[in-house]
């Protein structure tokens, strides 16, 4: 039994129907991993008994045959959904101590599905980072590991992919506003998911950029992706971007068969520079969905290089909107005032002392766009590139295609401090194949598909066309079958 932290959903899930396990039995197998992992930073609010308790709950619904697909499921949670009663920080510091009064729509769905939280994970403070380096906590660690060295597990959703790629619990959440989930996912061998902007509420989740931001599952294979999706998915009245589209049973659409399917290859993802293990790998993704049958079309996506920048106005210029809250008085951190210190201090104060050196470079930089002299220059000439972006990718899937299929990320997982003293700019860099994705509001997920030279994982992306989530985690799943990736971290913590 002390291995079943190491189960896949949809084969805990097939035991828990034949009463070969209990989910109390799964909870506390995660439960002790979780203990004997502190070393990884992965969890940050651990919640023991909360999970026992759902855990004995999902047992008496699975007993009595109302028992959904992940019921029983022990689940891992970013620290950015708010968690009724639960420590809910975006691993800030300016929301420490606070507990929520409410659950978020994706939680609460999860929730009512009969799964069990097991705590809340580490990630880069309000999700603005690529290797969870600007958390409150500190730094998550990847469970890959080279020469001794530390390495990021990516961010934000860094404690995420550390955590199921550690077997620290069967699945996680993830939020995605740049590459969020995908590059995390990469760096540590797991699969994840970005749905369709709008096919998950936003509600309850603490907010980075409004119009990018978007929830989806970090899991162990494509099949488990599918299973937590569907459920993680739904219309909901309380977010106004929140489609109200049917949503399909994924799994039931996992055929492998993606015969006569166009796959294109952008030639503007073919970056200068770019490693040659990546091109390699990437080459090699082609040729595995060619052998399944998929026809392989060249496409342009002329607009791509103007991507990043115009990801970098307008992420920080929503990002200083919404952070605009966080101001000392209604919740969270208040800084000490001194003798005559007014209003307007106790505004500087608690933001400059909550606020990290990260969130509050994107808040300035935000600020600066959006001000009365420059919002035409930077704002919105951002959002007409964005709207150029997105047209690439209708006039590509006009022509046919059905996916694109392009590098995960630039490059393996790096070393913990490596890039933190760098330029910002060339963290910014680990976005390159992800932010445009966000920007036209479309699906993309990543799959581990190999490893690079040093043996650490790399993973190759499918971006799909919006609202077909079930056609493209076939066609992961079909590169899934193909790659064959079993390769798991030595445990070392």
């Amino acid at each position: 039994m002390s291995d079943l932290h190491k189960l896949t959903i949809a084969d805990a899930r097939d035991k828990l129907r034949a009463k070969e396990i209990t989910s109390v039995e799964l909870t506390q197998s995660c439960l002790d991993a979780i203990d004997a992992a502190d070393s990884l930073c992965a969890y940050v609010h651990k919640t023991p008994d909360l999970a026992i308790e759902a855990a004995t709950a999902a047992d008496a619904r699975i007993s009595a045959g109302d028992a959904p697909d992940m019921c029983g499921i022990p689940l891992g949670i970013k620290d950015l959904f708010c968690t009724q009663g639960v420590d809910s920080q975006a691993a800030s510091g300016i929301l420490k101590g606070f507990k929520p009064e409410y659950e978020s729509t994706v939680s609460q769905k999860l929730k009512d599905a009969g799964t069990v939280m097991l705590g809340k994970l580490n990630m880069d403070e309000f999700a603005m980072g690529s290797s969870n380096e600007t958390s409150v906590y500190g730094d998550a660690v990847n469970p890959w590991k080279v020469d001794e060295r530390n390495l990021t597990p990516g961010g934000s959703s860094g404690g995420s992919a550390s955590a199921v790629a550690a077997d620290l619990c069967l699945a996680a959440t993830g939020t995605d506003t740049g590459g969020s989930i995908r590059q995390p996912a990469a760096f540590t061998g797991i699969v994840g998911i970005k749905p369709t902007y709008g096919r998950c509420s936003r509600w309850g989740i603490v907010a980075f950029a409004s119009s990018l931001d978007q929830a989806g599952p970090m899991t162990k294979s494509v099949r488990d992706a599918a299973i937590m999706l569907e459920t993680m998915c739904g219309h909901d009245p309380k977010d106004s971007t929140s489609a109200d589209i049917a949503v399909p049973n994924f799994e039931a659409m996992l055929t492998g068969d993606i015969r006569r399917k166009k796959i294109g290859i952008p030639k503007e993802y073919r970056m200068d520079g770019m490693p040659a293990e990546i091109e390699t790998l990437w080459q090699s993704g082609t040729e595995m969905l060619r052998d399944a049958g998929a026809e392989i079309v060249d496409i342009s996506l002329p607009h791509t290089k103007y991507a990043l920048p115009a990801y970098y106005v307008i992420a920080p210029a929503e990002a200083s909107s919404n952070l605009a809250r966080y101001d000392g008085v209604r919740f969270g951190h208040r800084a000490t005032l001194g003798a005559g210190d007014g209003i307007t201090e106790m505004y500087e104060k608690t933001r400059a002392e909550g606020f990290g050196p990260e969130v509050q470079r994107r808040v300035m930089i935000g600020t600066y766009v959006l001000s009365a002299g420059f919002y035409d220059a930077y704002y919105n000439r951002a959002r007409r590139v964005r709207t150029l972006i997105k047209k690439d990718f209708e006039d590509v899937f006009a022509a046919g295609v059905d996916a694109i299929l392009t590098p995960a990320t630039p490059s393996a997982a790096f070393g913990l401090g490596e890039m933190t003293d760098a330029d910002p700019v060339q963290m910014y860099l680990n976005d390159v194949f992800t932010v445009t994705v966000n920007l036209a509001g479309l699906p993309g997920i990543s799959v581990p598909a190999g490893l690079d030279a040093q043996g650490l994982p790399l993973g190759l992306q499918l971006i799909g066309r919006p609202w077909e989530e079930g056609d493209l985690l076939n066609t992961a799943y079909a590169l899934e079958q193909s790659a064959g990736f079993v390769a798991k971290p030595n445990k070392w913590w």
